[in-house]
Order: structure tokens, then C-alpha cells, then sequence
């Protein structure tokens, strides 16, 4: 069972909002995926605050836990915990999007850097994720791959024939983490595919599933704790239920910031919001 701080925890993914909020805004009219970056933050803290074996001074050592980030449009964060996580300098971030960036709008494969696959095009993450489970089995390691992917993006057929693959081939060191903010670039996913219960569609593929909080912490951890210990020969599926531009009030729930741009009113009210003073 990993252990873990809480109170290190909670103000890790503190400062990765308000990180994620300054490097978007760095990236000025090109803009981020603000909403499903932002809903992801306590998600990813936890995984880089302790939960995954993994170490930014060696960061291709063989035996390592490993984490895809699926829905590739949330790089904007996903970055974020690299940084923090000790992957780059905390100053690379600003050069986001910029031209020969090597932190582009969507992650490129940069072991050095801690990115592990290039992601964007959805589904993607759950075979990646399968093949290396696989090897690693076969190498007798005892590490997990976790695969963070959206819940617009269950959309996709290739997550479905990924989730029947791993269930059948028993890849219990699998951990699917769904981000379910119910909002994907178009609208609702009511409105544009209802999912209905998903934690029902993972089960009856094979899976061990978890539904939880997104947001909060402790059971996030206590969550990933368990399952990781659980060697039942099942793939696991942690249903997380989360809200889009979490932490920011004008973008919570607002299918509009799946991908925008933020003026210099909107920076210095969603730093306010986060406690942030920004000088003139």
C-alpha cells in the first residue's frame, strides 16, 4: 500500500491550479484546455505525490510504474505535475505552445522529460497501456500502468476493444482512470452520446471498478492504494466523477472552456479566485 501525505497532497494540487491557470495564459491566443486540465489536477497530484513508483532523476529506469495521459488535450496540467514533480525546470512551463516548444498543445513522446506516449487522437491510451501491462508481466515485473482518459472519449470504439483485450487477458497491473466531467468539446455527453453508467460497461467488460470523488483526495489515494495491492487477475476502473474548470467559477461546468483563451480580466479574476494577487 502506498504511502502517502495528504497535507503534501492537497497543497501540491494547489499549486498546480494556479500553475495551470499561468501557464495557459502564457500561451495567449493559442489558449489550453483549460475545463478537462482543470478537472484532472487532484487526479494527477495524487499519482505524482506518491501513489506511482516513479523517479524524475532516473525516469527510464526499467522497473517503473507508468502513467498515459489518454486524453491528451489536458497536457496543460499534465505538464504542470511533471514540473512540480521534478521532470523540468518550473520556468520551461512558460514556453508553452510556443513555437519549437517542447511542451506543444498536445504531449510528445520525451522520456527525459517524463512523457511516456504522444497523445491527442483519442483511445490511444488504453492499448498503449495493454502492451506495456503485458510486457511487463513477462518480465516478472510487479509494477502498474495507469491510463487517464475522458469520459467523451469512452466515445471511442478503440477504448471498448482495448477494455475486452485487457479483461481477457487478465491485466490486473492495468488501472483505467475515467475523468468523468461529463462535458466533452461539443457539448454534454448526454447530449452528444449518453454513456449511462459507465462503472456498469467496465464491469461487464471484466473489470474491477471504483467510482469516487474525483476531487477528493483521500479517497483518491485510499482508492489507488487498493487496488494496486489487488492481485485478482482483473483490470481496474476508477469511475471518477468530476467537475470541468474545477476551482474557477466562470468555467466550471461550461462547455466553452473545453478550449479557450483567457483575457488579462478572466487571468487576474481566476488568480484572485485562487488566492492569487497579480501585479499590474
Amino acid at each position: 500500500m502506498a504511502i502517502v501525505n495528504l497535507d503534501k497532497i492537497n497543497s501540491l494540487a494547489e499549486k498546480m491550479r494556479i500553475e495551470t491557470i499561468k501557464t495557459g495564459y502564457s500561451a495567449g491566443r493559442k489558449g489550453a484546455h483549460f475545463g478537462g486540465a482543470l478537472s484532472c489536477i487532484e487526479l494527477l497530484a495524487c499519482l505524482y505525490g506518491g501513489i506511482m513508483d516513479k523517479d524524475a532523476n532516473n525516469p527510464a529506469k526499467e522497473q517503473r510504474d507508468v502513467f498515459l495521459l489518454s486524453k491528451g488535450h489536458a497536457a496543460v496540467s499534465f505538464y504542470v505535475a511533471l514540473a512540480c514533480a521534478g521532470y523540468f525546470p518550473m520556468e520551461d512551463l512558460r514556453g508553452f505552445e510556443a513555437d519549437g516548444s517542447e511542451l506543444p498543445g498536445h504531449p510528445v513522446m520525451n522520456d527525459a522529460r517524463g512523457i511516456e506516449l504522444s497523445t491527442g487522437s483519442l483511445g490511444m491510451g488504453i492499448g498503449t497501456g495493454i502492451g506495456i501491462a503485458l510486457g511487463y508481466r513477462r518480465k516478472g515485473y510487479d509494477n502498474h500502468v495507469f491510463v487517464l482518459m475522458g469520459d467523451g472519449e469512452c466515445d471511442e470504439g478503440s477504448v471498448w476493444e482495448g477494455a475486452m483485450a485487457a479483461a481477457s487477458f487478465g491485466l490486473d497491473s492495468l488501472i483505467v482512470i475515467v475523468d468523468k466531467n461529463s462535458i466533452q468539446s461539443d457539448g454534454t455527453t448526454k447530449d452528444i452520446m449518453d454513456l449511462l453508467d459507465l462503472g456498469d460497461k467496465f464491469c461487464s467488460f471484466g473489470f474491477d471498478v471504483r467510482e469516487i470523488d474525483g476531487h477528493d483526495t483521500e479517497k483518491i489515494c485510499e482508492t489507488f492504494s487498493e487496488i494496486m495491492a489487488l492481485k485478482n487477475g482483473r483490470p481496474k476502473a476508477v469511475i471518477a466523477n468530476t467537475i470541468k474548470g474545477k476551482g474557477i467559477s466562470f468555467m466550471e461546468n461550461k462547455p466553452e472552456w473545453h478550449h479557450s483563451a483567457l483575457s488579462e480580466k478572466q487571468y487576474k479574476e481566476a488568480m484572485q479566485e485562487l488566492g492569487q494577487e497579480v501585479s499590474e
